[in-house]
C-alpha cells in the first residue's frame, strides 16, 4: 500500500476525465512582440482521454503518480495546476488545513504529440478541485489561472468546439456541429516527440496566413452550415513534414491506406484523418496497425460537468 493510500482521508476521492484535442484549423498570423506567435485556431476535443483520480491525504503535499513513470512528480502540469488552485483556496481561509493531495494519472493521450494532453490534465485538475472544494473563483479568474499554466489550458476549461485566438488562450466557444465528413477520426502518432517551440522557430513568413481558414470554419458553424474538408488547414504542417521525415512517411502511409485527407494536429507529430463512416475508418486503422504504427480510433466529444465524479 502506498503512502498516499495509507494517509487517505476516507470518502475523499474525485475522478475526472481529461480529453485530447485536435486542431481542425491552425492559422499562424505572425510573430508577436512578446516572442510568441499570433494564432487563430479551431480546436475540437475528442474521445481519447486521460483519467485522473484526485485523493485528499493528510501529508500536506501535492504529488502526481503516473503510470508513465517519467510523468510522476511535482513538475507535472497537473501538480502545478493543483498548486495554483490550492493557493487560491488558502487565500480564502486564514489557516491552512492539514491535508494534501495525490493525483493518480492514467495516461492514454500520447506525450508531446500535438494533442494537448498535459494542458487537458491541468484544466481537469483546476475544474475538479474548484468544484470539489467549492472555491468561489469567477470565470475570468479561472481563465487567468489556466492561461498562467499554458496557452492551450483555457480551451480545455470548456472543451468541445472553439475558436482560439491570441496565443491560443482567447477562447470563443462554437456550437456543436454535425460534420458528416468526420464522424470518425483515425489518429496516428509517429514514434517521435516534437517541441512546440522548435517547430515555431522554423516557420517562415510564407507559412503565415491572414486567419482565413479559421474564420471560414467559424463563420460556417455560426451560420448553421456544415464545414467541409476545404476548411481544414495547419500552417505548421509544411515545416514539420520537411524537417521530420518520420511524419512525412506516416502521412504518405495513411493516404496509401485509404485516407482521403490527412492533417497535422497542433505542432505535431500526430496526424489525423477524418472519415464519414466506421467501416472506412476501421479498415484504415487496421492497415496502419499492421504496419506497426501507434493508431487511435476516435470521434468528436463535447465534455460537461458530468465528467467529474467525487466521493
Amino acid at each position: 500500500m502506498s503512502h498516499a493510500q495509507q494517509a487517505q482521508i476516507p470518502g475523499s476521492l474525485c475522478f475526472v476525465r481529461a480529453y485530447a484535442k485536435i486542431n481542425l484549423t491552425l492559422d499562424v498570423l505572425g510573430k508577436r512582440t512578446d516572442g510568441y506567435h499570433e494564432l487563430a485556431t479551431v480546436m475540437q476535443t475528442i474521445g481519447l482521454y486521460d483519467t485522473l483520480c484526485l485523493i485528499r491525504t493528510e501529508d500536506q503535499r501535492i504529488e502526481v503518480i503516473c503510470d508513465t513513470p517519467e510523468l510522476s512528480g511535482g513538475d507535472n502540469l497537473a501538480a502545478c495546476a493543483a498548486e495554483r488552485i490550492w493557493q487560491r483556496k488558502d487565500a480564502l481561509q486564514p489557516v491552512r488545513l492539514p491535508e494534501g493531495l495525490t493525483i493518480e494519472l492514467s495516461k492514454r493521450i500520447p506525450v508531446a504529440a500535438g494533442l494537448g494532453g498535459g494542458s487537458s490534465d491541468a484544466a481537469a485538475v483546476l475544474l475538479a478541485l474548484q468544484q470539489w472544494w467549492k472555491i468561489p473563483v469567477s470565470q475570468a479568474e479561472m481563465v487567468a489561472l489556466a492561461a498562467s499554466l499554458g496557452s492551450d489550458v483555457p480551451f480545455f476549461l470548456t472543451g468541445g468546439l472553439a475558436l482560439c485566438e491570441g496565443r491560443g488562450d482567447v477562447v470563443t466557444p462554437l456550437p456543436p456541429t454535425e460534420m458528416g465528413f468526420m464522424r470518425w477520426l483515425v489518429l496516428l502518432k509517429p514514434p517521435i516527440g516534437l517541441s512546440t517551440a522548435t517547430v515555431f522557430q522554423h516557420l517562415s513568413a510564407s507559412d503565415y496566413t491572414d486567419g482565413r481558414y479559421s474564420r471560414a470554419f467559424s463563420t460556417a458553424v455560426r451560420a448553421g452550415a456544415s464545414p467541409h474538408m476545404g476548411h481544414l488547414h495547419n500552417s505548421l504542417e509544411r515545416t514539420v513534414l520537411e524537417r521530420y521525415p518520420e511524419v512525412a512517411r506516416a502521412k504518405a502511409d495513411m493516404l496509401h491506406a485509404g485516407a482521403q485527407l490527412v492533417q497535422l494536429s497542433g505542432s505535431g507529430p500526430t496526424l489525423f484523418a477524418p472519415f464519414p463512416d466506421l467501416k472506412a475508418a476501421s479498415d484504415v486503422q487496421q492497415c496502419l496497425q499492421a504496419q506497426g504504427y501507434d493508431v487511435y480510433l476516435s470521434h468528436a466529444v463535447h465534455p460537461n460537468s458530468g465528467n467529474v465524479c467525487c466521493y
